[in-house]
């Protein structure tokens, strides 16, 4: 047992990131059946699929969940109601301040931890008084900080600057990769991507199949203006490229950019006008699996890892 296995009362360290159109019931119970902490994420659903998504995960699983909250999101007064009259007892926020609902959750007994993308911002959210951090590098799929410091280099600059318990997330998919960044201080690793193509997700097969294809620089980083979110290249991606070759403005991005255009891609599968959002280590995934066979070879290849390393010392 860890600070994270501890604080989350799971088995193992391990974090299913809340990822918008694939973080339905089905996925974060599975991975709580798995022993790890599934999260239902909130961020593409309406409070009262939100509501429903939770009930349904409470069905599925009697091991601890939790709920991931972008909180730039509009209806998120209604959203932390629903959650705490649901009796979630774990909650991860993003995009935004910590300050702004911390004390509102651990008031009502919810553990509390935040995404963040620089140790300034790890200490802010160490200072808003959440119980741990998720410290995501520039690999990542979705929307990502503005700093560009990759999961290698992220994970021990905060490890020096926090006490709190550290979550690594970012380019992390195999056991190796969790002993690596363990290895560099995490306490836990958040797993996107390799869970985003489980069976379980509840994105659309076509961007699971998708998800499989992606080699190395198959994904790119853009949108800064917005909100920097990391895609897989395709038509919508190469519109953006060219609007950014004529200097647009912000508004010309948005109007390119317009409604539902994630929702279009993962969970409607459009794999040409949709946004397809993946992290870069999607070129090591291979193959749609069950998120039960996901989690035991993730265990036994870091178990192997650590064995290996120990036998070169």
């Amino acid at each position: 047992m860890n600070r994270i296995t501890k604080l989350f009362n799971i088995k193992y360290p391990i974090i299913q990131g809340g990822m918008i159109w694939n973080s339905g019931y089905k996925l974060a119970s599975a991975v709580s059946n798995a022993g790890g902490l599934g999260l239902i994420g909130a961020g593409s659903m309406y409070p009262n699929v939100l509501r429903e998504h939770i009930q349904k995960c409470k069905l599925a699983t009697d091991k601890p969940f939790g709920v991931n909250v972008p909180m730039l999101y509009p209806n998120i007064e209604e959203i932390m109601d629903i959650i705490v009259e649901e009796g979630v007892k774990i909650v991860f926020t993003s995009a935004g301040n910590p300050k702004t609902w911390t004390s509102f959750l651990k008031e009502k007994g919810i553990t509390v931890v935040h995404v963040v993308s620089s140790s300034k911002f790890a200490l802010k959210a160490q200072e808003a008084g959440v119980d741990a951090v998720v410290a995501e590098g520039f690999e990542a799929g979705g929307h990502n900080g503005r700093e560009e410091t990759t999961t290698f280099t992220l994970i021990p600059m905060v490890k020096e600057n926090v006490t709190i318990p550290l979550i690594a997330a970012g380019g992390i998919a195999t056991g190796r990769g969790m002993l690596a960044a363990m290895v560099l201080g995490a306490d836990g690793v958040q797993v996107g991507s390799r869970f985003a193509a489980s069976v379980e997700s509840s994105s659309h097969e076509n961007f699971k199949n998708t998800i499989v294809n992606v080699k190395e620089g198959d994904t790119q980083l853009t949108l800064k203006e917005l909100a920097p979110v990391r895609l897989i290249k395709n038509k919508f991606y190469n519109d953006v490229e060219e609007l950014y070759a004529k200097c647009p403005t912000t508004e010309e991005l948005k109007a390119l950019l317009g409604r539902a255009r994630a929702k279009r891609g993962m969970f409607e599968g459009d794999l040409v006008e949709g946004e397809l959002e993946i992290g870069q280590i999607a070129g090591l995934i291979h193959d749609i699996k069950p998120v039960q066979q996901i989690v035991d070879n993730m265990i036994s290849e870091f178990e192997s890892a650590r064995n290996q390393v120990a036998s070169l010392l």
